[in-house]
């Protein structure tokens, strides 16, 4: 009976592997990421139950694991969709985002006494949702659909402006108050992904003076009219000027326990949930959940973590190569790049490289929307691969078919060549027989009427 079951077990999950299409080795780092963040986040959840006094360990990790299960869930449903319908799903969603984006912009929601006019809460569920997120998807698809349309056309500045750079701008302009890390995420991402379609490099030029020249608008005005956007775009200009500046301050204390998590792990690290920093490092189990890592597992479970990102990205790469269409290899690129640039600007902040962001670990962080929106990337991704394998899957059968053709009509022929050569020695033999002489005899052995008178 036990074995039964072991075997119905086996079967099922063999069969859940077959309906996984697609490229394997994204599908295997991207649970092995998901796998890896279980630890941490439970482990870095006791700065908010004890230090902030807010729900319990297991609560933080069921509802880190509830996050996982829909991401997955996600990604499973994503990727079924052929990939070719993301381009008439991006024209239609583009307006959608924009006025979610204006909805964030001026409802001004506060979660646990910070500024969060980047989230929006969802109604009925009560879950908070980064738009940003969903935007730069959309966004991303967008470009691409674009890119691939004029792939056979000639790109003019004037049309390529309004039909493309309008839409991003206009996305971006409502993005940059509230989250400067991921409008510049996404316009450098843009950038790298219109190169990547060939897009003409004077006037790609010419788009970005025109967004430094929007930027540096944009920040005289925030300095002339302080109080036309409120504890907005203050927060991400004193983080920059913090940044650049000797003085202590309060990233100046983030980034500090940051460093002190990271030398206290050493090479093997601490252990499994025997981190000190946690309980004084805020967001330790979302922004500077890398240093948490490398506290409790070492520089070796850093650098493991940094090498999967580095495997994921090399599977992009991979994949992005073997896309027969454009739109294909620009969806892997616009959409996994950001994930492995998001991780390693993560990793930059934790060891002072970079200026504190806000930009969470991708699949590793705890967070809802985050982790959501990195599925939803990497199930269109996914259904980009799936494609190509069912193609070259259907290519194969084919050639199989084809080979199979060809051997039983060769056996035909030679059955029908078998059976000429058979036919022709029977016909030799008749004809050899036919012609040899009769034996000679003096003897009439026919019925000769006169034969009573023979011999008298």
């Amino acid at each position: 009976m036990v074995e039964m079951t072991k075997r119905i077990k086996n079967k099922k999950m063999k069969e859940l592997i077959n309906n996984l299409k697609g490229d394997k080795g994204i599908w295997s780092f991207v649970m092995l990421l998901a796998l890896i963040s279980f630890m941490p986040v439970f482990s870095a959840s006791t700065n908010l139950v004890y230090v902030i006094g807010k729900g319990s360990t297991i609560g933080y990790l069921v509802k880190h694991l509830v996050h996982i299960f829909i991401g997955f869930g996600l990604i499973y449903f994503v990727h079924k969709v052929p990939y070719h319908y993301y381009k008439g799903i991006s024209q239609i969603a583009l307006p959608i985002v924009g006025l979610l984006l204006i909805y964030t912009f001026f409802q001004g929601t506060v979660i646990d006494g910070a500024n969060a006019s980047r989230w929006i809460k969802v109604p009925f569920i009560g879950v908070t949702f980064q738009t940003s997120a969903l935007a730069m998807i959309v966004l991303m698809i967008y470009v691409a659909r674009y890119l691939a349309k004029m792939q056979d056309k000639e790109i003019t500045f004037k049309a390529s402006f309004f039909e493309l750079w309008v839409p991003v701008f206009a996305i971006l302009a409502l993005i940059l108050p509230a989250n400067f890390s991921t409008a510049a995420l996404i316009f450098s991402m843009v950038c790298m992904l219109v190169f990547v379609g060939r897009y003409p490099l004077r006037y790609l030029g010419m788009i970005i003076g025109v967004g430094v020249a929007m930027l540096t608008m944009f920040i005289l005005f925030a300095k002339a009219f302080p109080d036309a956007m409120p504890n907005r775009v203050d927060t991400w200009m004193n983080r920059i000027e913090r940044f650049t500046s000797d003085e202590p301050n309060e990233d100046d204390y983030q980034i500090e326990k940051a460093k002190i998590a990271i030398a206290s792990g050493m090479v093997y690290g601490l252990g499994p949930g025997k981190s000190v920093q946690k309980n004084f490092l805020p967001q330790s189990s979302s922004d500077f959940i890398f240093a948490i890592i490398v506290e409790e597992y070492g520089l070796a479970g850093g650098l493991a973590v940094l090498v999967l990102y580095l495997m994921l990205f090399f599977r992009f790469l991979v994949t992005a190569h073997k896309a027969k269409s454009l739109f294909g290899k620009l969806l892997i690129v616009g959409l996994g790049f950001p994930i492995i640039f998001q991780a390693l600007i993560n990793m930059g902040v934790a060891v002072e490289l970079l200026p504190v962001t806000g930009q969470t670990l991708p699949l590793i962080s705890s967070g809802g929307s985050s982790v959501w929106m990195t599925c939803i990337s990497i199930g269109i991704i996914i259904s980009v691969t799936k494609k190509e394998e069912e193609i070259a899957q259907e290519i194969a059968e084919k050639e199989e078919r084809e080979a199979t053709l060809q051997r039983m009509i060769d056996e035909h022929i030679l059955r029908e060549q078998q059976n000429e050569e058979a036919e022709a020695m029977a016909a030799a033999e008749v004809d050899t027989q036919s012609a040899e002489p009769a034996a000679y005899s003096i003897e009439d052995k026919s019925k000769n009427p006169m034969r009573a008178v023979f011999g008298k």
